[in-house]
């Protein structure tokens, strides 16, 4: 039983927040060896609901719902996170766009990224109590940005926080397009297309129905309802066309695209447990070009 005074159950923290945290902790519990992604400290950062998300993975790990659950937060996590470390343009300045219970600047060595958490304020603060309890600093690279996407300014919020619009910059913005208006990630695209030449963006959107597979309508069906229950309805779907061209029209290329099947390895789909790709989502990875050269 999950206590009241359980910083998770705080008013205004983001319940997907955990329920993706408790998808990746699972994925390491439930799926079979190797795993398409480890986030170690996923299950820590939990707390207290720790043992009553997991369980459910546990009980019932083989239901398409959950095992669909598990493969979109781990499929877009370690899509992102290949590109972030494989990048050699000097990047090291890193935004997660609503990052919730992301680790990644906890198990990553400090030094190499300076990371900016984007998030509502209440969720950050949930978060920040539970990495005291779990015994996890917050190493001095990581700020944590308070911001609500509808309404802040992005880019001011940012420089405020320190970032340097003067030097490129890569934004990972998984989890989040869904439950935004088109206008709000039109302009939140607009900001970040002011970002310095070669920054860089992984992205991820739900499709919509005429594009998903049997799987992927499943899923939605099941969980676009509960997520609006929780306060966190469903409002933009987007096919891949049509997030190329907000990309192109705020000032990014498109470098891929790509659903859950391509995210990892094509191989790594012969496994022995219950994940299997759907189409229920797309990422997308784009980057700023440099100006052209004066003739």
């Amino acid at each position: 039983m999950t206590s009241p005074d359980s910083p998770g159950n705080a008013p205004g923290v983001s319940r997907t927040a955990f329920t993706a945290a408790a998808a990746r902790a699972a994925h390491l519990l439930v799926d079979a060896a190797p795993p398409l992604f480890s986030d170690p400290l996923a299950a820590p950062l939990l707390g207290a609901r720790a043992e009553e998300l997991l369980a459910y993975h546990r009980l019932h790990g083989s239901h398409p719902i959950l095992a669909g659950a598990r493969a979109e937060a781990v499929c877009r996590s370690r899509f992102t996170e290949e590109r972030l470390l494989r990048t050699n343009s000097g990047i090291y300045q890193y935004v997660i766009l609503g990052a919730g219970l992301d680790s990644f600047a906890y198990r990553t060595p400090p030094g190499r990224f300076r990371v900016f958490e984007v998030d509502r304020a209440a969720t950050q603060a949930a978060k920040r109590a539970l990495l005291e309890a779990a015994g996890i600093t917050e190493p001095p690279s990581v700020i944590f940005v308070a911001v609500d996407f509808e309404t802040d300014r992005l880019a001011d919020r940012l420089v405020q926080s320190g970032l340097d619009l003067r030097r490129p910059v890569f934004v990972s913005w998984l989890g989040v397009t869904m439950y935004l208006t088109r206008a709000a990630i039109l302009t939140t695209l607009t900001e970040l297309g002011g970002l310095a030449p070669g920054s860089e963006i992984v992205a991820d959107h739900l499709l919509p129905a005429e594009l998903r597979d049997a799987a992927g309508n499943g899923y939605a069906e099941a969980v676009a309802p509960m997520a609006a229950a929780e306060g966190e309805p469903w409002r933009t779907f987007l096919s891949p066309a049509a997030m190329a061209d907000l990309l192109r029209d705020t000032g990014f290329e498109v470098i891929e695209q790509t659903g859950q099947r391509g995210s990892v390895g094509a191989n790594e789909w012969n496994r022995d447990d219950a994940l299997k790709p759907s189409r229920l989502s797309h990422l997308t990875h784009a980057r700023i070009p440099a100006p052209p050269r004066e003739s």
